[in-house]
């Protein structure tokens, strides 16, 4: 079995085995860049934020619905171009892309600036939900995300209880978090006009998701380490094809 996939450099064998701290802040630093990956880092949420906040900005200037919508679903669109062009990964602009083009489509359908962000305001309360079934389900979606990051997969579920553990804390804190978020804008959805609505949301972008990733990397952070499956699966198939060929050479010597 073996630990979490750390990087590995020439000077690190000269210098000699590392210490327990060495090795949880190398565990630590591993973390941190996987929850970074994940999530889309200040890449991801400026992409994000961005439609969100021209829309709201260009709405509140001159009450123009349809310019705004269009303005909004162009920038998304040109993060995807920026992306496709320098051949980075396309996954959470494509995602803004989705977002904005059902709010535009709603929005346009119902005349109604407000639906603009309704599509959102239901996905993250869908989201919400999600994280909380599936953790009462035994099944936490953190870890259905990140496991493929950390290259454990679902040997967490059955395997390494420890961390199965840390990521039910870190579901619970995601799900908690976005139906809070949720508790504060659907009232505004019906109390609030167009320019007051954009505004909270667009302020409520970051800030709770900012929170919900540093809980998980604290909850990680103290967790096991995730047990590699795919260096496993490496290793047994270089077993195997080890077995496979003393068993020819055994062969060719009788």
């Amino acid at each position: 079995m073996t630990s979490v996939d750390k990087p590995t450099t020439d000077h690190g064998a000269e210098a000699g085995p590392s210490t327990p701290d060495q090795g949880a802040q190398t565990d630590k630093a591993v973390t941190e860049a996987a929850l970074f990956e994940a999530f889309g880092g200040v890449r991801g949420m400026v992409e994000t934020v961005l439609p969100g906040l021209l829309f709201v900005t260009i709405y509140t200037i001159n009450k123009n619905l349809h310019f705004s919508a269009i303005a909004a679903l162009g920038v998304s669109l040109v993060l995807v171009a920026v992306r496709l062009i320098r051949r980075d990964t396309v996954k959470h602009a494509f995602s803004g892309v989705f977002g904005v083009a059902f709010g535009v489509v709603f929005a346009m359908m119902t005349g109604n600036a407000k639906d603009f962000y309704l599509p959102g305001m239901l996905y993250t309360l869908g989201l919400g939900l999600a994280y909380i079934i599936t953790t009462l389900a035994g099944v936490p979606l953190i870890g259905l995300i990140l496991g493929p990051v950390f290259k454990e997969n679902l040997s967490w579920r059955t395997r390494n209880p420890g961390r199965k553990k840390a990521y039910a804390k870190a579901s619970w804190a995601w799900g908690l978090i976005l139906l809070a978020k949720c508790a504060i804008l659907f009232p505004l959805y019906w109390w609030a006009d167009t320019t007051q609505l954009g505004w909270v949301l667009v302020a409520l972008k970051i800030p709770p998701f900012l929170l919900a990733v540093y809980l998980t990397w604290v909850f990680l952070a103290k967790a096991p380490p995730p047990i590699d499956v795919f260096a496993e699966m490496e290793a047994e198939e270089k077993a195997e094809e080890a077995r496979k060929a003393e068993a020819r050479g055994g062969g060719r010597t009788e």
